[in-house]
């Protein structure tokens, strides 16, 4: 069976990743974490003192940087290598996430990484989540779903995920880091969060993850059938 592109995009602590790892392995699909990308490039900046209003100093570094994904084969996750270096626990500290907003808004970053991305997805056969997937690295995608929530249901989200890591923030600083990011990510310059026109919705305020999942790999399954009877693959395979 032909695969298709699934472009998963949205706002932070909506389930994007969750969801969309999950149905990765339910199809049989690659899964590319693009928010981890931003997470390892920011994470760099930081241990190296990188000023990241110093364009050059910035260029010079992006060249330093080299990011791929490895299975653990105890958990099964996908896990984030920085330089060769698993920084998968590291990345989803509290201080990346006050930064990481800042540096994916600066032009060099995204152009970096939206490269790396278009080539990881090259095959198709991929779902990635991001900001910006569905309206800049793979605008052509046979499926673009954003995702959305009630941004106090994301706070609460992702307190309980970060207690779990053993990190104790309180509701209002997770609040005010969310307001935050969505500020930055929607008014940036460069690549800004937003809906693609042909993207459905998907607000998951009161959905579980599992019901999220199915969503989308309902969808899945009626647009390859779609593509498939108006002769869609037939051409890309040629």
């Amino acid at each position: 069976m032909p695969k298709i592109i699934i472009a998963v995009d949205g706002y932070s602590s909506c389930g994007k990743s969750t969801t969309a790892k999950l149905v990765a392995a339910r199809m049989g699909y690659t899964y590319i974490d693009t928010g981890a990308m931003y997470r390892a490039v920011s994470l760099y900046f930081v241990q190296n003192q990188i000023p990241i209003n110093h364009p050059k100093a910035v260029r010079d570094a992006l060249d330093h940087i080299q990011i791929a994904f490895q299975i653990n084969s105890g958990t099964g996750r996908n896990e984030t290598c920085l330089n060769g270096l698993n920084v998968e626990e590291e990345i989803r500290k509290m201080y990346i996430a006050n930064f990481v907003s800042e540096v994916s808004a600066l032009p060099q970053v995204r152009h970096a990484m939206v490269a790396q991305q278009q080539r990881m997805g090259r095959k198709r056969g991929v779902v990635m989540d991001g900001r910006d997937i569905g309206t800049r690295v793979f605008p052509d995608s046979e499926l673009k779903v954003f995702m959305t929530a009630d941004t106090f249901i994301r706070a609460q989200r992702r307190q309980i995920e970060l207690l779990g890591k053993g990190e104790v923030v309180g509701l209002d600083e997770i609040l005010e880091n969310i307001r935050k990011r969505d500020h930055i990510d929607t008014t940036r310059a460069e690549s800004p969060l937003r809906k693609a026109e042909d993207a459905v919705e998907l607000d998951t305020s009161y959905m579980t993850i599992d019901e999220q999942v199915e969503w989308v790999i309902h969808l899945a399954d009626q647009r390859i059938a779609e593509l498939h009877r108006k002769g869609h693959f037939k051409l890309k395979e040629k």
